[in-house]
């Protein structure tokens, strides 16, 4: 089997509903994505799916590295594709068009072997056990409320993570409805909370001691920024909850100041930390160092394959219990609380060749990227609440 070329389609998708946090309260209704395909001289097409800005550089991969290559051959590809890109390093726009195709090269694998991916890696669990992550800084109270009640009630999810940081009295009463509705599944709902960086370290440990006397608190997530190790080891020692970090480095370099100076006591891993192939690797260093691993949000929910091979998986974060966009579709499920990889080969995700077509745009639209609105003012030093104009914004919820 041979590697013949690539297709990459970006396309805009509604949000199942609007989205924010402490940097964006005003939240978002439309996603970006690309869909990627990588095609065989055998009839096999490996999907990808990733960031709008990865289309030049998913193709310069493709042309200068995998044409012509054996697909199954997935390790050796990613190291060339690593490899190639050392001296500029591989952060950024290349880390996310070498997670694409390494998704795309697990999927052909994992196809060519007429298996599910789980199954191709090896995985001896069957399930994974998932929280539900709203996001929901720019919903109401009460669409909040309603939305885990949802969660808990039709999905079992027994674990939900709410978006703080801007208004104390409002996390904290947010918290307690966020409890109150997981409790419709279980008697000892696992309360998460995500700052999205926007504390200092002093602000973050005063924030969550107070909560801590309220809640029983899983994980407080990006207490502080990303590269500031020491500030958020500072957060660990000072308060009972633990730190959760990792989410936006890229690279297992990134990561070794965390591992080294026991900085986050659960690390963050995804598929896009350079694809897969570098999320196990990365799973597997944090299992080095005793420390257990979450994994984030993930198109179709995939990383569900992913956690049945990671001996220290602690929980996946599930945004979308239905998973897809209108352009695809997924065989990962939702069940009682935890996400079930299915049968289909693959990583079980299908495309809609008609929607996609339909959806199809030729650069990323204003406001449908990833956190379009960059990170709030007054983040580390100050606290800014939602302003009138993002509190108006926020409430039109998901019609335009």
């Amino acid at each position: 089997m041979k590697i013949t070329g690539v297709r990459t389609t970006l396309y805009v998708h509604q949000l199942s509903r609007r989205m924010g946090d402490a940097n964006s309260p005003s939240g978002r209704v439309r996603g970006t994505n690309c869909a990627v395909e990588l095609e065989t001289d055998e009839g096999l097409t490996g999907i990808g799916l990733g960031g709008g800005g990865v289309r030049l550089q998913v193709q310069g991969l493709v042309e200068g590295l995998l044409k012509g290559q054996d697909p199954r051959r997935g390790y050796g590809l990613w190291q060339r594709m690593v490899d190639k890109h050392f001296k500029g390093g591989h952060d950024g726009l290349i880390n996310d068009a070498i997670s694409v195709l390494d998704m795309a090269l697990w999927d052909l694998k994992a196809k060519a072997n007429g298996e599910p991916l789980w199954k191709t890696l090896g995985g001896s669990r069957t399930k994974a056990l998932a929280y539900a992550s709203g996001i929901e800084s720019p919903l109401s109270d009460q669409q909040m409320h309603e939305w885990y009640t949802q969660m808990a009630g039709q999905y079992g999810f027994k674990g939900g993570k709410l978006k703080v940081g801007l208004d104390q009295d409002a996390d904290l009463r947010r918290l307690g409805l966020m409890d109150q509705a997981l409790r419709r599944a279980t008697d000892k709902p696992m309360l998460l909370i995500d700052a999205n960086e926007y504390w200092s370290p002093k602000q973050a440990i005063r924030k969550v001691r107070e909560m801590e006397e309220r809640f029983d608190l899983g994980w407080v997530e990006e207490p502080a920024r990303r590269w500031d190790f020491l500030g958020l080891k500072r957060v660990s020692e000072g308060v009972r909850t633990a730190v959760c970090a990792g989410e936006n480095l890229d690279t297992l370099g990134d990561f070794l100041p965390y591992f080294h100076h026991r900085c986050a006591d659960v690390i963050q891993v995804s598929y896009g930390m350079t694809g897969i192939t570098g999320a196990l690797a990365l799973a597997d260093a944090a299992y080095g160092y005793e420390l257990p691993v979450t994994l984030g949000g993930s198109p179709g929910n995939i990383h569900a394959h992913l956690a049945t091979v990671m001996p220290n998986f602690m929980c996946l974060e599930v945004v979308d219990p239905e998973p897809g966009d209108g352009v695809f579709n997924s065989d990962v499920k939702i069940v009682d609380g935890w996400a079930v990889p299915g049968e289909r080969p693959g990583l079980g995700i299908e495309l809609d060749r008609e929607a996609l077509a339909t959806q199809a745009v030729d650069r990323v639209p204003p406001g449908a990227g990833p956190s379009p609105f960059g990170r709030r003012k007054g983040a580390g030093l100050y606290e800014v609440p939602p302003t009138p104009a993002e509190l108006a914004e926020a409430a039109k919820g998901v019609e335009r």
